[in-house]
C-alpha cells in the first residue's frame, strides 16, 4: 500500500496513462516498457527515494496483472423507433 502523497500522485499518473494507452490499442508488452521506462526516469531524476520507487513498481505490476483493469465496458445500442 502506498502511503507518500508523491508516489500516490505518481502511481494516479502512470495508472491514468497505462489504460488510455490501453484504449488505444497498445497491450501488455508495451505497457511494460512504458512502465519500465517511466521507473527509469524516476530513478534518474532522483524525484523520489528508491524504497518508494520500488514500491510504485510493485504496485504498479499488480495493477498490469489485474485484467479487471482493462476490461473495455459494453456499449449498448439503442433502438430504433422510428
Amino acid at each position: 500500500m502506498l502511503q507518500d502523497t508523491q508516489t500516490i500522485r505518481h502511481y494516479q499518473k502512470l495508472t491514468d496513462a497505462l489504460v488510455e494507452m490501453w484504449n488505444r490499442g497498445y497491450r501488455f508488452d508495451d505497457l511494460r516498457l512504458y512502465l519500465d521506462g517511466y521507473l527509469a526516469a524516476l530513478r534518474h531524476s532522483n524525484s523520489l527515494e528508491p524504497y518508494l520507487i520500488h514500491r510504485l513498481e510493485e504496485e504498479a505490476a499488480r495493477y498490469i496483472h489485474d485484467p479487471s483493469n482493462f476490461v473495455m465496458p459494453q456499449t449498448q445500442t439503442e433502438a430504433d423507433y422510428y
